[in-house]
């Protein structure tokens, strides 16, 4: 009999071990495409803007859009000449 109850903890621990896995895949996925075009406008401005610093900030940083997000609100903004 405890060998059955160890049997079936086991394949309970791992059923959950696999939804954790997967929810975390998805978790990954989403904040993956959520952070794409944020980078990828915060770099173009950057560049555009000749802010050297931020773009290497931005390009080697991976902040979940956080730092791209700040940088298109506050300094990201064209200067008019």
């Amino acid at each position: 009999m405890e060998v059955l109850e160890t049997t079936s903890m086991a394949i309970n621990d791992q059923m959950l071990i696999e939804s954790v896995a997967s929810t975390m895949i998805v978790v990954i996925v989403i904040l993956g495409l959520w952070t794409i075009p944020w980078k990828i406008i915060a770099l173009w401005r950057s560049a555009r803007n000749g802010h050297k610093v931020w773009f290497g900030f931005i390009f080697f940083l991976n902040t979940v859009g956080i730092l791209e997000i700040i940088y298109i609100l506050t300094a990201g903004k064209k200067k008019k000449k």
